[in-house]
């Protein structure tokens, strides 16, 4: 495989062309997957033997809680590659993909809230999951607060790969809270998937919410990307001609 080649597929303008013809297929599994997992798991699966009916919230909280982790870490490795690369791509994905990620981790906290409440008889403890999951908002607003510092892109790109390298610190530690220090929060429910501690009737639709959510980011992280980068190209000969023709 040639360099030239390699160039080619991590242009932006062949980026933009190619994730049009994929984005709506991206849609679709997205639309597939979500309304079976909610199906699944609203209607379909049983009640929780000691949480009843209040435990469906799950297929909602932990997808969120899910695709918060992962999209921050999606965000650090791009921000790696943009600092050692400067590939441009990188970085615009990282951009697009920071308040997404906010908005799956504020889902996550509050969807958390609501279940706490009923469980645990309060909406919020200063527990270590939860602690760390709001230190991770506050590293999504910080990223964006510091993407709009600046009105010349390349230096909030360079300052906002740091943070979100530095940030990453944080994943592990919402990860292994649980099992490092005494938490409310319970522990993984999907962590050995030969024996997971839930019913396959519960199961099978929260995969689906998880795969679902992953792929409603990945259409969502399109959008967002191609809208920058026709913004980021709009001098150039090729992006002016495709704003004349699709919005003209």
């Amino acid at each position: 495989m040639s360099v030239a080649f390699l160039h080619q597929q991590i242009s932006l303008k062949h980026f933009y062309v190619t994730s049009r013809r994929i984005l709506p297929w991206i849609i679709l599994f997205s639309i597939v997957l979500i309304s079976y997992g909610l199906v699944g798991g609203l209607f379909l699966s049983p009640p929780d033997y000691q949480q009843g009916d209040g435990f469906r919230i799950i297929y909602v909280h932990v997808p969120s809680s899910f695709m918060s982790l992962l999209i921050y870490s999606l965000m650090g490795v791009h921000s790696i590659i943009f600092l050692i690369w400067r590939i441009k791509l990188a970085d615009i994905i990282a951009e697009a993909s920071s308040l997404i990620g906010a908005t799956f981790t504020l889902m996550a906290l509050i969807t958390g809230a609501i279940w706490g409440k009923p469980m645990w008889g309060t909406w919020w403890v200063w527990d270590a999951r939860l602690t760390s999951e709001l230190i991770l908002l506050f590293l999504y607003v910080g990223y964006m607060g510091l993407r709009s510092s600046s009105l010349d892109w390349r230096i909030a790109s360079k300052r906002c790969a740091i943070l979100a390298i530095i940030g990453l610190v944080d994943i592990p530690i919402i990860h292994f809270s649980v099992e490092w220090w005494h938490t409310l929060h319970q522990g993984a429910t999907l962590a050995k998937f030969a024996k997971p501690s839930i019913d396959t009737l519960m199961l099978y639709p929260l995969i689906s919410m998880i795969i679902g959510f992953f792929f409603f980011y990945i259409s969502i992280v399109l959008i967002r990307v191609r809208a920058i980068i026709l913004y980021r190209e709009r001098h150039t000969e090729w992006a002016s001609n495709i704003v004349k023709n699709e919005f003209s």
